[in-house]
């Protein structure tokens, strides 16, 4: 069932267009909008961040070079514990756009898109077209999907895949739909794209979903809708080839084990029991991991109560034959199964990112049936002001704090390299994907002015704004304007994040080196080195397109690969640095800030240096060649 449409995207009076969203097509234009600004345009910078980012770009940059689509290979050392959709569509797009941040970060921000268009057409069938339009406007300006899609991992297509799989599932058991065959298969190759993306997990997940909703609504008796036998067939079809390949290619590493052994057994159950090797994840603690949510779907968990008080209004009524009560419980089955496992689980931030989806779908058809009954219900629309209270101090307090953060900064420099002013405390050891949020200081808050001022205008003005249109009960302008607001404090993040990058990039000591090669100044021959893991630096092998050895970086992501007898002699101690420095062909040395203790006791003064940048360095062994 859908809802009548006008032909603006904002209603044009209070009261009367209360639950009327905007036309399909109107929508459409104004969410692809929306996905332009915040995400297509943030593809050109900054360049690719050192660690996963450019770590993953290097191994698809792999397969364009070699032509190799079955064994993820970093820096020439086998990367077996990822699955391989993402790279493959890395590869293709280097293909067609050539080794850069752009086509790097092109396929993920498409998902994105994918994933708003998905909830948007869900929501449509389900609820309507404001509900729609409120699931794409959540997808696109919450704050945990910005974040988590600034660097390249697989969860936003993880979270593509498993919900068009329960999407098809819900298709399929639509008895009076024609197409339930084509929606059944459609279940099987998601799934299986869905595998190839994130690994078992996904089979988990939505396993775990449908047994439970199939379970409480009786729905088991269809089981023949889904093709289970030949469904099944097709699922092995799509994923199997691979898995086989990658077995049967990679054998003969650490202690015997290959591929079969690593990625399912180490990647994915001794990953869940916290007991993976190498233990290089933390945990969150579990106060974080439930309250940080607020933080990751915000603006839009500000409505979570009023979420919460239908839920429990309609408790009991999972059977009931409407299309909007069983995509309701199934939603919340599966966002509560992401939830839990991960709880559970060994953890990072983004891990729950595949049930963001179903909770602002969830939030969204709350808040819609909330601005239905505002002037009835006096509970909801209680909740509702306080929302918006919330919104509107949080918004106060934080253009406060950056406006004076401007004003003592005032008579500070701009610093472009905002690293060196950075506090470098280490938080977690850098491997929480929020750590470096701890390193500002003061005076390097004089480097992010430009975004500062604009997130503190925005939020000084929107939350405002937002209020005075929900009080005159211009209901979808109101909720237009919260997504706005965030719009243009994703952009304005956005922009620091580009202030941010000499220090979460090394891709200008790649751009060093190869400004030097041009001018004749150091030899293509030089032999390029990195002291520590090579996630320290991984940017400059992917900018420089060739091997990098690594001094003291058998370890993390390279240590089980190295293992295997035709690995090539990338990886040096100490020892073999300081008798190879200063011999044979030039030597260029990249040192991230965390080594530049142990490389300064290793060679003391006899080292030249190329570059410095927030703390790193790139050091030569002899005088440059002019």
């Amino acid at each position: 069932m859908t809802s009548p449409t006008i032909s603006s995207p904002l209603p044009t009076s209070p009261n009367r267009s209360a639950g009327i969203g905007p036309q399909r097509k109107h929508a459409l234009l104004f969410l692809t909008g929306l996905w332009l600004v915040i995400f297509f345009s943030a593809l050109f910078a900054p360049p690719l961040l050192d660690d996963a980012d450019a770590t993953h770009a290097n191994a698809a940059r792999h397969m364009v070079t070699t032509g190799d689509m079955v064994t993820l290979t970093v820096n020439g050392i086998r990367y077996l514990e990822k699955a391989p959709l993402p790279y493959w569509l890395d590869a293709i797009s280097f293909r067609i756009f050539g080794f850069n941040t752009f086509a790097a970060h092109l396929p993920q921000a498409i998902g994105v898109l994918l994933l708003a268009l998905l909830g948007y057409h869900w929501s449509f069938r389900t609820w309507g077209a404001r509900t729609a339009f409120y699931t794409g406007l959540g997808i696109l300006t919450s704050i945990g999907v910005f974040l988590f899609t600034r660097v390249y991992i697989p969860e936003v297509l993880l979270s593509l895949f498993l919900a068009g799989a329960l999407y098809c599932m819900m298709r399929a058991l639509d008895e009076g739909n024609r197409s339930s065959k084509f929606y059944a298969y459609g279940i099987w190759v998601a799934l299986a794209l869905g595998v190839l993306t994130k690994g078992l997990v996904v089979l988990v997940f939505f396993g775990g979903t449908a047994i439970v909703y199939l379970a409480l609504t009786g729905g088991y008796r269809q089981w023949r809708a889904l093709k289970p036998f030949s469904g099944l067939a097709l699922f092995l079809l799509i994923a199997a080839p691979w898995h086989i390949l990658a077995g049967l290619r990679n054998t003969g590493g650490m202690n015997g084990h290959g591929f079969f052994w690593f990625y399912f057994v180490n990647e994915h159950f001794l990953r869940f029991l916290g007991k993976r090797y190498p233990k290089d994840y933390n945990k969150l603690p579990g106060y974080l991991f439930w309250s940080l949510h607020l933080v990751w779907l915000f603006p839009w968990s500000l409505f979570a109560p009023v979420a919460v008080i239908q839920a429990w209004r309609k408790r009991g009524r999972f059977n009931a034959p409407d299309a909007a009560s069983r995509s309701a419980l199934l939603l919340g089955i599966y966002a509560w199964l992401v939830l839990v496992f991960f709880s559970i689980s060994t953890n990072q931030e983004y891990y729950t990112f595949p049930a963001y989806l179903a909770m602002l779908a969830l939030m969204a058809a709350a808040l819609n049936r909330a601005e239905l009954r505002y002037e009835e219900d006096a509970n909801l629309r209680r909740w509702i002001v306080v929302a918006h209270g919330i919104f509107a101090v949080i918004g106060v307090a934080a253009a406060i704090a950056l406006g004076y953060g401007l004003w003592s900064s005032r008579a500070l420099p701009f610093v472009p390299d905002i690293g060196e002013l950075l506090a470098h405390r280490g938080v977690g050891d850098y491997t929480l994907s929020m750590s470096h949020f701890f390193d500002l200081t003061g005076p390097s808050f004089a480097a992010l002015r430009l975004p500062a001022a604009l997130a503190a205008i925005t939020l000084a003005f929107g939350p405002a704004i937002a209020w005075l249109l929900r009080s005159r009960q211009r209901h979808l302008a109101s909720t237009t304007a919260i997504a706005l607001t965030s719009t243009v404090f994703l952009v304005a993040a956005h922009i620091a994040l580009i202030r941010f990058a000499p220090m979460l990039s090394s891709s200008s000591f790649a751009d060093r080196i190869i400004e030097l090669e041009n001018d004749h100044a150091v030899g293509t021959d030089s032999k390029i080195m990195l002291y520590g893991d090579q996630s320290y630096g991984s940017s400059i092998a992917f900018y420089l397109g060739r091997m990098v050895y690594l001094v003291d970086g058998r370890s993390t992501s390279m240590l089980f690969g190295s293992t295997f007898p035709d690995a090539p002699p990338i990886f040096l101690t100490g020892e073999d640095l300081v008798h190879q420095w200063g011999t044979g062909t030039r030597k260029i040395l990249f040192v991230p800030l965390e080594k530049r203790d142990d490389v300064d006791r290793l060679l003391g003064n006899n080292k030249i240096v190329l570059k410095e940048a927030s703390g790193k360095a790139l050091f030569t062994d002899r005088p440059l060649d002019r």
